[in-house]
């Protein structure tokens, strides 16, 4: 507790005039202060702090005095001993919570004479009492024993502090000594306050020695019997007896049949659970384990968790609702747009469900870009079948045991992820989506792509076996879907027991469409607005697509969207507008000037410049290839961030070039002195592949020709030196990500038709597609009308 400052304290109270002859009485309920003692005294009432703050002020002493009633809250003379002890003021404490507390040590015993009328705080006129100076024989005996006595006594309390025996053998007075012994004695305060007016020596040191030799023969007694105790028991039967007490206050209580019925209980819920027989077999030997342990016994807890586990799972296979395939065709369709192929292979999955229910069904996997309806075509798949639908994230998962459970072996195991999602979906038959099964790592603790293979392989999952249960469990009537951004983190085998299905980049159209059709609408209802409040026009919704977004899904769109929503909704709570029609020439002032624009034109308005397609893990994306002239010695500079395959095309191309100096009008001596350096803007954004061989191959070609490469024309393919086009990947991201920057040109690898039929419909409509054989069909198609034309070199 803090102390205070004890003139600050003292000064709280207005002084009064109290005669030098009288003494300022603190009342007191259930403390005895002796002389030569220092003990802390908790005052309250506002005239106990008033005359120890006046006592402090006046650095005067004060009488310590028992009351008779305690439960007087203004005590009178009638209500206090005429014994008190005159004491000092050591410290005055005032505590945080505005409790007040004086120190004060005992000087000597005074006898009240009379109180002291109209004062406000009790004082009255004391006669000091010496104490007797008398020495004897009796007296020095009587001390030794009360010395040995209290010693005796201290050593006998649990954590006595060793300070206290040396402050007993220290006193040197028999008066002090009967006193210091009294303060520390646990015994009433009125028969401390007998001690106190007790004045003769002789006769208080007997009392002392009486009170004392009775705590002894209790601390003597209670020592002894935790000896016998100890000695005859040991912890596991003192745990026996003290149970078997239990049990009996219980049976005569009425409660002896707790556990008894506990286990009917259990044994009840198994029955109605439906396992199989290897399940209901192991359920009833924990039972009958869990009815043999005591219940304070560390492994209950555990074996009723691991019941109730198996007592909750959904081990029966509910009736199968059966598929309206119209319906579930009206579902997709009312969920999302587009996705025509998506939608025709997932109804095609539904129809063999119907007919073939008891079939294993192929486990369909979902790859695309982010944000283009992974999770929500498996939502819509639970929905058209009528199961229900439970999604497991499984990006970041490093742990086998996140699989395939933990071993009830270990402190807080729990099941895997599968089953207890199978739980949480409360039927075997649920749609379950692995939601991107692409970003599981690898661990110390195992592969959990490896415990994947049991779980997605049909002939394998019907007897599949979690760590924490112990005994198989059957996920084939489970259907489950996976989804995934990319291929390539997925181990082949894993990869191997999947159905893959593609969706693509959403184009301009497609986005328009899903903007007016859900994200608007989702958009107002997250907003607080109503359709009648605010409204977006289509040249809004196709700027912010165009402008602000370049995505393969539309999360950022909706996130535009969402913006301006937010826009609106402040006008209409301010009351300044009860509708508002966003246009396009509204957006600027709230979402800032347009952060992407049609570039292609300006880069390509010069030779050395063509325009390449990539593919990324979000989508297709526009690659510009510049390639510009320098005086040097030849050498090939290469910037962007390549990795090492793109460098490898860009040699390739430059060897490519140099072999065709005849037929593109090339004059060989400008390799001797020139350097060339080919670069890949968006240096930040490491970049690799071979499919940017054409690309650069056209790009040299320009440069070196002084010829532009046409601006509405991109273009993607591996290059050989022998001059042919080789196949690449991801055509239909690449042609999507081409039609939404508004080109109208793609040249493709001919060796890529078989991809042709996998691009949007959209997406075709608005492109024209030249098929490559060989570079030189580039360099015929790339260039601008003047561009010379150049014989197949053969």
């Amino acid at each position: 507790m803090p102390p205070v400052n004890e003139e600050h304290a003292a000064s709280e109270a207005a002084p009064v005039a109290i005669p030098a002859d009288a003494l300022i009485i603190v009342p007191v309920r259930n403390t005895v202060l002796f002389p030569g003692v220092v003990a802390p005294i908790t005052i309250a009432r506002p005239k106990s702090i008033a005359a120890a703050q006046q006592a402090l002020r006046e650095q005067r002493p004060i009488g310590i005095l028992l009351q008779r009633n305690i439960e007087a809250n203004d005590p009178g003379p009638e209500d206090l001993y005429r014994i008190c002890t005159v004491a000092n003021i050591v410290r005055y404490i005032t505590g945080p919570d505005e409790t007040h507390h004086i120190i004060c040590q005992g000087v000597q015993r005074g006898r009240v004479l009379d109180f002291l009328p109209g004062t406000p705080f009790p004082a009255a006129r004391v006669l000091h009492i010496p104490e007797p100076a008398t020495s004897s024989p009796e007296i020095e005996a009587r001390f030794l024993n009360l010395q040995q006595q209290a010693i005796e006594a201290i050593r006998l309390l649990p954590q006595a502090p060793p300070e206290l025996v040396g402050a007993f053998q220290s006193v040197t007075s028999p008066a002090a000594l009967a006193d210091l012994a009294t303060s520390y004695m646990d015994i009433k305060p009125q028969d401390k306050q007998e001690i106190l007016e007790t004045i003769d020596l002789s006769l208080r040191m007997e009392k002392v020695s009486h009170y004392l030799a009775e705590r002894l023969e209790v601390l003597r007694l209670t020592a002894e019997i935790g000896q016998k105790t100890k000695a005859t028991f040991d912890e596991r039967q003192r745990e026996a007896i003290l149970r078997e007490q239990m049990a009996t206050i219980q049976r005569q209580l009425g409660e002896g049949d707790g556990k008894a019925q506990e286990v009917a209980e259990l044994n009840e819920a198994i029955a109605k659970a439906q396992m199989p027989a290897e399940a209901e077999s192991q359920a009833r030997k924990e039972v009958r384990r869990y009815e043999r342990m005591p219940e304070s016994a560390a492994e209950a807890g555990m074996v009723r968790s691991y019941l109730d586990w198996l007592i909750e799972l959904p081990w029966s296979s509910p009736a199968e609702k059966e598929i309206d395939i119209p319906e579930a065709r009206r579902v997709l369709d009312e969920d999302h747009f587009g996705l025509e192929k998506i939608k025709s292979r997932i109804i095609e999955y539904l129809a063999v469900r119907k007919l073939a229910p008891q079939g294993k069904a192929p486990i369909l996997c979902f790859v695309g870009p982010p944000g283009v309806g992974k999770t929500s075509l498996g939502q819509s798949i639970a929905r058209a079948m009528g199961r229900p639908f439970v999604r497991v994230s499984l990006g970041g998962v490093h742990d086998e045991a996140e699989i395939r459970g933990h071993r009830r072996t270990y402190i807080g195991a729990l099941p895997g992820n599968i089953i207890q999602a199978i739980k949480k979906a409360g039927s075997r038959n649920c749609v379950m989506m692995l939601d991107e099964i692409d970003k599981m790592g690898r661990g110390i603790q195992g592969d959990p792509s490896a415990a994947m293979l049991e779980v997605l392989d049909p002939e394998q999952n019907s007897t599949f076996r979690d760590n924490y249960l112990g005994v198989p469990f059957d996920l084939s009537r489970v259907a489950f879907i996976a989804t995934a951004n990319m291929l390539d983190t997925v181990p082949g085998p894993l990869l191997d027991r999947m159905e893959i299905i593609s969706l693509p980049g959403y184009t301009e159209d497609e986005k328009l469409e899903i903007a007016r059709r859900y994200l608007v609408r989702r958009q107002l209802e997250a907003n607080g607005l109503k359709p009648e409040q605010a409204e977006i026009d289509v040249e809004a919704l196709r700027l912010m697509i165009k402008g602000y977004t370049r995505e393969a899904g539309v999360r950022a769109l909706e996130r535009e969207i969402g913006k301006v929503l937010r826009h609106v909704a402040v006008q209409i709570a301010e009351g300044s507008s009860s509708r508002v029609v966003v246009a396009a020439k509204d957006l600027t002032g709230v979402l800032g000037q347009p952060r992407f624009e049609n570039e292609i034109a300006m880069r390509t308005s010069v030779p050395g410049v063509a325009t390449g397609l990539a593919w990324t893990p979000v989508g297709g994306d526009i690659l510009f290839i510049e390639a510009t002239r320098i005086p040097g010695k030849g050498a090939l500079i290469l910037t962007g961030q390549l990795g090492e395959v793109m460098r490898e095309s860009a040699q390739a191309a430059l060897t490519l070039v140099k072999s065709r100096v005849a037929q593109l009008g090339i004059d060989p001596s400008v390799f001797e002195k020139s350097d060339i350096h080919v670069h890949v803007p968006a240096g930040a954004t490491p970049k690799d592949g071979p499919s940017a061989g054409v690309a650069m191959f056209t790009a040299l070609a320009s440069l070196l020709t002084s010829r532009t490469v046409r601006s509405d024309t991109a273009m993607t393919g591996e290059i050989s030196l022998r001059g042919l086009v080789l196949p690449v990947g991801g055509i239909k991201e690449k042609v999507v990500a081409a039609a939404a920057a508004g080109l109208t040109r793609v040249m493709l690898p001919a060796r890529n038709r078989r991809d042709f039929d996998e691009i949007p419909q959209g997406a075709r409509d608005k492109l024209e597609f030249i098929w490559l054989e060989r570079v030189d069909d580039a360099i015929a198609a790339a260039f601008e009308e003047n561009a010379p034309t150049i014989a197949a070199a053969r």
